[in-house]
């Protein structure tokens, strides 16, 4: 986790985001250099339980790209593209009437 400042200048916390492939090779070059927990976390700059549950996850074959597949429904497959779209649109309309004060500024 990692403090940054908000615009509004509030701590907030954010959390780091890791991949099943780089938790798959955190696990996988633990074990090839059979290096502890403690060795493995300072490494990765990971904390050791972090390593530990990744571990588990990894023996029970849940470190795969299938295991952190969902199953999405059709429905929910349609609302996340046009979710996307959504946002797309409104960043173009943005820009467009940026422009268009832009050109109205510049014909005065």
């Amino acid at each position: 986790m990692e403090l940054t400042k908000n615009s509004a200048g509030k701590l907030r916390v954010t959390r780091r985001v890791f991949t099943l492939e780089f938790k798959a090779q955190v696990v996988r070059h633990k074990k090839a250099e059979n290096l502890s927990l403690a060795q493995t976390g300072k490494k990765f700059d990971l904390l050791p339980k972090l390593v530990k549950d990744w571990e588990r996850l990894y023996e029970a074959g849940k470190l795969t790209e299938e295991a952190g597949r969902r199953a999405v429904s059709p429905e929910q497959a349609e609302i996340a593209r046009m979710k996307a779209e959504n946002s797309r649109l409104k960043i173009e309309v943005a820009i467009l009437k940026k422009a268009a004060a832009y050109f109205a500024r510049e014909s005065l």
